[in-house]
Protein backbone atom coordinates (compact mmCIF):
# COMPACT_ATOMS: atom_id res chain seq x y z
CA UNK A 1 0.00 0.00 0.00
CA UNK A 2 0.75 3.41 -0.87
CA UNK A 3 0.96 5.45 1.87
CA UNK A 4 2.96 8.83 0.21
CA UNK A 5 0.47 11.68 0.12
CA UNK A 6 -0.40 12.91 -3.07
CA UNK A 7 -2.52 16.14 -1.79
CA UNK A 8 -4.06 17.58 0.73
CA UNK A 9 -5.93 20.41 2.23
CA UNK A 10 -8.06 21.52 4.57
CA UNK A 11 -12.28 21.75 4.58
CA UNK A 12 -12.17 26.02 4.74
CA UNK A 13 -14.69 28.63 5.84
CA UNK A 14 -16.60 30.84 3.45
CA UNK A 15 -14.25 33.10 2.94
CA UNK A 16 -11.36 30.61 1.96
CA UNK A 17 -9.48 30.46 5.25
CA UNK A 18 -8.84 26.65 6.57
CA UNK A 19 -10.13 27.20 10.46
CA UNK A 20 -11.80 23.88 10.23
CA UNK A 21 -10.93 20.79 12.01
CA UNK A 22 -11.47 18.76 8.89
CA UNK A 23 -8.89 17.54 6.94
CA UNK A 24 -8.55 15.46 2.93
CA UNK A 25 -6.13 13.94 1.50
CA UNK A 26 -5.01 11.39 -0.89
CA UNK A 27 -2.23 8.95 -1.86
CA UNK A 28 -2.36 6.99 -4.97
CA UNK A 29 -4.37 3.96 -3.67
CA UNK A 30 -6.88 5.79 -1.31
CA UNK A 31 -8.83 9.41 -0.54
CA UNK A 32 -8.46 9.92 3.44
CA UNK A 33 -11.02 12.21 5.10
CA UNK A 34 -9.83 13.20 9.22
CA UNK A 35 -12.36 15.50 11.48
CA UNK A 36 -12.45 16.25 14.79
CA UNK A 37 -10.64 18.41 17.53
CA UNK A 38 -10.45 16.06 20.32
CA UNK A 39 -11.77 13.13 19.54
CA UNK A 40 -10.23 12.34 15.50
CA UNK A 41 -12.31 10.29 13.54
CA UNK A 42 -10.73 9.22 9.60
CA UNK A 43 -12.33 7.88 6.74
CA UNK A 44 -10.79 5.60 4.48
CA UNK A 45 -11.89 5.49 0.53
CA UNK A 46 -10.13 2.61 -1.84
CA UNK A 47 -9.91 5.11 -5.05
CA UNK A 48 -11.27 1.82 -7.31
CA UNK A 49 -14.15 2.25 -5.26
CA UNK A 50 -15.23 5.77 -6.39
CA UNK A 51 -17.89 5.46 -9.31
CA UNK A 52 -18.28 8.96 -10.23
CA UNK A 53 -16.97 12.39 -9.62
CA UNK A 54 -18.51 15.80 -10.24
CA UNK A 55 -17.74 19.55 -8.91
CA UNK A 56 -19.98 22.10 -8.06
CA UNK A 57 -19.16 26.03 -7.33
CA UNK A 58 -21.82 28.60 -5.87
CA UNK A 59 -20.62 32.04 -6.37
CA UNK A 60 -19.29 32.59 -3.09
CA UNK A 61 -17.16 29.83 -3.35
CA UNK A 62 -15.95 31.23 -6.89
CA UNK A 63 -15.43 34.43 -5.32
CA UNK A 64 -13.11 32.85 -2.89
CA UNK A 65 -11.25 30.10 -5.44
CA UNK A 66 -13.09 27.21 -3.53
CA UNK A 67 -15.58 24.47 -4.81
CA UNK A 68 -16.80 21.04 -3.61
CA UNK A 69 -16.22 17.79 -5.26
CA UNK A 70 -19.41 14.67 -4.71
CA UNK A 71 -17.70 11.54 -4.69
CA UNK A 72 -20.14 8.91 -5.76
CA UNK A 73 -19.13 5.77 -4.32
CA UNK A 74 -19.50 1.85 -4.03
CA UNK A 75 -18.19 1.69 -0.55
CA UNK A 76 -20.11 0.08 2.11
CA UNK A 77 -18.79 2.35 5.46
CA UNK A 78 -18.30 5.68 3.33
CA UNK A 79 -21.24 5.83 0.94
CA UNK A 80 -21.86 8.76 -1.34
CA UNK A 81 -19.43 11.78 0.39
CA UNK A 82 -18.38 15.13 -0.53
CA UNK A 83 -15.00 16.96 -0.40
CA UNK A 84 -16.13 20.39 0.28
CA UNK A 85 -14.60 23.93 0.09
CA UNK A 86 -11.07 23.05 -0.95
CA UNK A 87 -9.16 25.45 -2.67
CA UNK A 88 -8.43 24.56 -6.92
CA UNK A 89 -11.47 22.17 -6.84
CA UNK A 90 -10.96 21.75 -10.74
CA UNK A 91 -7.49 20.71 -10.63
CA UNK A 92 -8.44 18.54 -7.54
CA UNK A 93 -10.99 16.93 -9.25
CA UNK A 94 -8.67 15.97 -12.03
CA UNK A 95 -6.35 14.89 -10.24
CA UNK A 96 -8.42 12.26 -8.08
CA UNK A 97 -10.45 11.39 -11.44
CA UNK A 98 -6.80 10.41 -13.06
CA UNK A 99 -5.76 8.53 -10.14
CA UNK A 100 -9.28 6.51 -9.82
CA UNK A 101 -8.85 5.36 -13.66
CA UNK A 102 -5.54 4.25 -13.06
CA UNK A 103 -6.33 2.14 -9.82
CA UNK A 104 -10.13 1.04 -11.63
CA UNK A 105 -7.43 -0.19 -14.44
CA UNK A 106 -4.87 -1.48 -12.24
CA UNK A 107 -7.56 -3.80 -10.22
CA UNK A 108 -9.47 -4.52 -13.46
CA UNK A 109 -12.78 -3.38 -11.84
CA UNK A 110 -15.47 -2.65 -14.20
CA UNK A 111 -18.24 0.06 -13.81
CA UNK A 112 -21.42 -1.14 -15.33
CA UNK A 113 -23.70 1.20 -16.02
CA UNK A 114 -27.41 -0.94 -16.73
CA UNK A 115 -29.99 0.01 -19.50
CA UNK A 116 -32.93 -1.38 -20.21
CA UNK A 117 -34.43 -2.45 -23.31
CA UNK A 118 -36.20 -0.01 -23.22
CA UNK A 119 -34.15 2.66 -23.20
CA UNK A 120 -33.42 2.37 -27.15
CA UNK A 121 -37.27 3.20 -27.51
CA UNK A 122 -38.19 6.00 -29.05
CA UNK A 123 -41.63 7.66 -29.11
CA UNK A 124 -40.93 9.87 -31.62
CA UNK A 125 -40.87 7.40 -34.28
CA UNK A 126 -43.22 4.37 -32.89
CA UNK A 127 -46.36 3.87 -35.30
CA UNK A 128 -49.30 2.35 -34.36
Amino acid sequence: MDRHIIWSDRKRIFCGLPWTFTKYSFSSDRLFIETGLLGKHEDEVRLYRIMDISLSRSFLQRIFGLGTIHCYSADKSMGNFDIVNVKNPRQVKEQLSELVEQQREAKHVVNREFMSHDDTFDDDTAHF
